[in-house]
């Protein structure tokens, strides 16, 4: 029942979305205290055979790292300040400021529990957490030079007021970095959503068998996780949740029912 919940909520009532997701990212946030769980992506296996270098204490990680740096070095953003919509349990975004350098980066998260999380977990200088609304952020128009928003939009209520926002912060030449699923059928929907916005689509990719590569290496990693951090009437769901190999929601990618797309966008 859960499984199916999670799986039909994504394209439901927006209030109902919304409500429904700030409670689940709340749940995991506190459920999981433990500072070995930062990442909650799906991760991405690159095309090319290049290994990303990284530090020894990351390799864990590294497939959900990889989705961060597809998505994040599309652009150059050292010296720039850099914004995370729904950062999440924070390892992306303590992923771009160590590694590619941004004079400042802040994460931005609608869980409290998940921005108390961050504030504990990632003591990264030039590296900040608070609370506020995708859809109504917090900040000064043209406030950073960059956006980035991983995995997250499907859980809004608003992408019409989530891309609003983002053009607003964005300084003139400042770059919007994104990474999402739909179901195959709202493509174009979200196509339309991002030509009538006030941004310039620069790139779209189709991203859907990197991340199915991922989920498969990662699947008894996050299995495992999952197991230690959830009572056993909620597994199954964080499972769906986590699109663990074998899930309906890991299915609906292989079929190409839902599609991943990564997108660059820039303010003029």
């Amino acid at each position: 029942m859960l499984s199916r919940l999670i799986l039909g909520i994504p394209l439901g009532f927006p209030p109902l979305r919304r409500l429904f997701w700030k409670r689940s990212y709340q749940y995991l946030a506190s459920a999981h205290p433990a500072c070995d769980w930062t990442f909650m992506n799906y991760g991405f296996v690159p095309d090319n055979e290049e290994k990303l270098p990284l530090e020894e204490g990351d390799e864990v990680d590294r497939y959900c790292i990889q989705l961060y740096h597809y998505v994040a070095s599309q652009v150059d953003v050292r010296g720039r300040d850099v914004l995370e919509v729904s950062s999440g349990r924070g390892g992306g975004a303590s992923y771009i400021r160590r590694y590619l350098q941004p004079r400042s980066m802040t994460g931005v998260d609608f869980s409290g529990n998940a921005v108390e999380f961050c504030r504990r977990c990632h003591s990264v200088e030039g590296l900040s957490f608070q609370v506020g609304d995708a859809e109504d952020l917090a900040f000064e128009d043209a406030s950073f030079d960059a956006v980035v928003n991983v995995e997250a939009s499907h859980c809004y209520g608003s992408m019409e007021s989530f891309l609003e926002e983002v053009a607003r912060v964005l300084r003139p030449g400042g770059h919007f970095l994104y990474a999402d699923f739909r179901h195959r059928e709202a493509i174009g929907a979200l196509r339309r959503q991002l030509a009538d916005c006030p941004l310039q689509l620069l790139e779209d990719r189709d991203i859907t068998d990197n991340v199915l590569q991922a989920l498969r290496i990662d699947s008894s990693r996050k299995k495992a996780l999952i197991d230690e951090s959830a009572g056993r009437l909620l597994r199954n769901a964080i499972e769906e949740f986590a699109a663990v190999e074998g899930t309906r929601l890991f299915r609906s990618f292989l079929r190409r029912e839902r599609i991943y797309k990564s997108f660059l966008l820039s303010r003029g």
